[in-house]
């Protein structure tokens, strides 16, 4: 009999998160004989009383997990927490708000049990988020697909399924700024979409996923797997210098041959302005490398467990 664990971080999901757990207990029960369950919940600091709520399921049931955060890490440190005790021989993750359609698990197993792939990820023919979720998505899957070579046919979607060695491997990582996309792709590239229908939220509470946590996820992808912006640094600084020489022996033929002495000015002034602009985003850049490097170094945690419930070590 194989056992699948379910990680579920939990931030503000107190009206959410016994529904999505409830499902989870019916879908594998369908499947008992064949299936075993656990159910991991990770509580990321949330605000609410979502952790009384989870605290109470686990007394009634061993088979749910808890792991409580001292202080909130993000999504992606909350998932790799529960990817640390996680026992099944697949490994599942899930939204807290009852999106994801848990009833879809068997098919999203199905490539994974036929060996087609290591991991298998949801595909939503519509996705019902915010605009600021769903803008942040799109310029996170550009990112992967140019900066960690990601499959072009593969989104990363929060409902996936992956093999217990995926796993294994991603927590192998114990610095700070985690990011799930180029961990998973550190590891594997055989990866499946399955495609179904997305739910909305059980809840009328707005996504806990901000702009600043969208600029943060991006940060961490940007300089945590890739040094390609470095080169990309480098490649502009050689294009405005060969523009800068272009430029200036273009000044100087219409000068010498036109003997045109008009105000250039304006034009020095949003040369200027270019290169500053440039010289400050290289430079912001340059420094978001040195500062995470001098967090790494100084072994900064990726997260703090304060208690845990049903997880014997």
């Amino acid at each position: 009999m194989k056992t699948i664990s379910f990680v579920i971080p939990c931030y503000r999901s107190e009206k959410t998160i016994e529904k999505v757990v409830q499902e989870i207990i019916e879908t594998v029960s369908l499947k008992k004989e064949e299936y075993e369950y656990e159910v991991i919940l990770v509580n990321d600091a949330s605000p609410d009383n979502v952790f009384s709520v989870i605290e109470k399921m686990a007394k009634q049931n061993e088979r749910i997990r808890i792991i409580d955060f001292a202080k909130n890490m993000g999504k992606h440190a909350a998932v790799l927490a529960g990817y640390s005790v996680a026992k099944g021989d697949y490994v599942v993750d899930l939204d807290d708000d009852y999106q994801c359609p848990t009833y879809e698990i068997w098919r999203l197993l199905q490539p994974l049990e036929n060996d087609e792939c290591d991991v298998a990820i949801a595909k939503y023919a519509e996705k019902k988020e915010s605009f600021v979720k769903r803008f942040g998505s799109v310029i996170n899957k550009k990112m992967t697909d140019v900066l960690l070579d990601k499959p072009r046919d593969v989104k990363f979607e929060n409902f996936s399924v992956r093999k217990k060695y995926v796993c294994d491997e991603m927590v192998k990582y114990k610095k700070p700024y985690p990011f799930l996309e180029g961990l998973t792709l550190q590891v594997t590239h055989r990866i499946k979409t399955v495609e179904m229908q997305q739910r909305v939220r059980a809840d009328d509470n707005a996504t806990g996923f901000t702009l600043r946590k969208s600029i943060s996820l991006l940060l961490n992808g940007f300089t945590a797997f890739s040094v390609k912006p470095l080169r990309i640094i480098t490649v502009i600084g050689l294009l405005v210098i060969l523009l800068g020489v272009i430029n200036g022996v273009i000044g100087v033929v219409h000068t010498v041959s036109l003997k045109n002495n008009s105000d250039a000015t304006y034009f020095l002034i949003s040369v200027q302005l270019l290169m500053g602009g440039l010289n400050m985003v290289m430079l912001g850049l340059l420094g978001e490398y040195v500062g995470r490097t001098y967090i790494s170094i100084n072994d900064a945690p990726q997260y703090v467990v304060k208690r845990t419930i049903n997880i014997k070590k």
